[in-house]
C-alpha cells in the first residue's frame, strides 16, 4: 500500500479540498485527485465524496481514516527511529490540548524542547475535553493535556493539582465571602461551558448530588467569564482557566474545596514515536513542580 495514496486521501478527507491537500503535500490538485482514485480502486469502494464545494469522506472513508492515521504514524516512527539511530532527532508530535493549558503551560516548554530538539515539529490543536478524546481516538493526536476521570484508559503522567473555583458577578451576595458554598450552586443562574457539559464540572457536581439551574451554555470558558462579568449568572471552572484573564469578576474557592488533576495522557509511552517520547519526557520535567503546585510555565 503506498503512503502517497494515503497521505492524499487523509489530508483530502481532512482539508475538504484536492487543492488544499495539494498545496501541503507539493502536488497538484489532479494529481492529488488521481492519487484518491487510484487508492480507492485499490480497495474497491470510493473514499471521498465529490462535488462543486469539495471533498467530504464517505461513511466507508472515515472508517478507513483511523486505519490509514495509525499505518502513517507507524511509517513516522519508522523514519524516526531510523534518525535516532543515526544520532539524528527528527519527528513531528501532536498534541491535543486545553486553550488554558497551551496558553500558561505549552508556551514556554514548547520553547524550550524546540531549543533542545529544533528539528522536531510541534503542531497544537485545542479543543474541549469531548473534542481531545475524539482526536486521541482518531489518532489525530499523540499526546492530550487533560484533566484525569475514570476510567482513564490511557498512559496517564499526571502534573499538577488545580483547584475549581466559584466565578460570581461583583454585584454577588457572596462577592466578599471567604468561600463559595458548593451546594448554593442549585439555587444560582448558571453558566455553563464546553457546550453545556463540562466533564471536569459535571463530575464535581454529580459527586456531591448536585443539578444545577444551567441557563446558558458555551462552547469555551472564557466566553462564561465575560458572561458572568455581565452579571448574567455564575459558574464554577477551575483556577487555570482564569489566570491572567482581564474579567471584573469574583473568584472564590469552593466550599468544601475541590481539585481536579492534569496531566499529559496518551495510548502507550512504551509504543510512542521517539519524538513523542522524547517531549512527553521534557514537558513532564518542566511542569511537574514539586508539592503539586500548579506550574507557571
Amino acid at each position: 500500500m503506498e503512503s502517497s495514496r494515503c497521505k492524499a486521501f487523509l489530508i483530502s478527507a481532512e482539508t475538504g479540498s484536492f487543492s488544499k491537500a495539494a498545496e501541503i503535500l507539493g502536488y497538484t490538485p489532479s494529481g492529488v485527485s488521481q492519487l484518491v482514485t487510484a487508492f480507492e480502486n485499490d480497495l474497491g469502494f470510493p473514499l471521498l465524496l465529490r462535488n462543486k464545494r469539495g471533498v467530504m469522506p464517505t461513511p466507508d472513508g472515515e472508517r478507513i481514516a483511523v486505519a490509514v492515521r495509525e499505518l502513517l504514524s507507524q511509517e513516522r516512527r519508522i523514519y524516526e527511529i531510523a534518525a535516532e539511530i543515526k544520532g539524528l532527532s527528527l519527528g513531528e508530535v501532536t498534541i491535543a490540548t486545553y486553550p488554558s493549558i497551551s496558553t500558561h503551560w505549552l508556551p514556554g516548554v514548547i520553547r524550550g524542547f524546540r531549543e533542545e530538539y529544533p528539528h522536531i515539529k510541534i503542531k497544537l490543536m485545542e479543543g474541549i475535553r469531548q473534542e481531545i478524546i475524539q482526536w486521541l481516538e482518531e489518532k489525530r493526536a499523540d499526546v492530550a493535556f487533560m484533566s484525569h476521570k475514570e476510567p482513564m484508559s490511557y498512559d496517564w503522567i499526571p502534573l499538577a493539582e488545580d483547584q475549581m473555583l466559584a466565578v460570581l458577578p461583583k454585584t454577588h451576595q457572596l462577592a466578599r465571602a471567604a468561600a463559595y458554598p458548593l451546594q448554593k450552586c442549585r439555587d444560582e443562574s448558571f453558566i455553563m461551558p464546553a457546550l453545556g457539559r463540562d466533564a471536569d464540572v459535571a463530575a464535581l457536581f454529580e459527586k456531591n448530588g448536585l443539578e444545577p439551574d444551567v441557563q446558558f451554555t458555551t462552547l469555551q470558558s472564557f466566553a462564561a467569564l465575560s458572561m458572568v462579568e455581565q452579571g448574567l449568572g455564575m459558574t464554577v471552572i477551575n483556577e487555570l482557566i482564569t489566570r491572567n484573564w482581564p474579567c471584573d469578576v469574583v473568584k472564590l474557592p469552593l466550599d468544601p474545596p475541590q481539585k481536579i488533576i492534569l496531566g499529559m495522557a496518551l495510548f502507550s509511552l512504551e509504543n510512542a514515536a521517539p519524538a513523542v517520547k522524547r517531549f512527553v519526557k521534557y514537558a513532564a520535567g518542566r511542569l511537574n513542580c514539586p508539592g503539586g503546585a500548579v506550574p507557571c510555565a
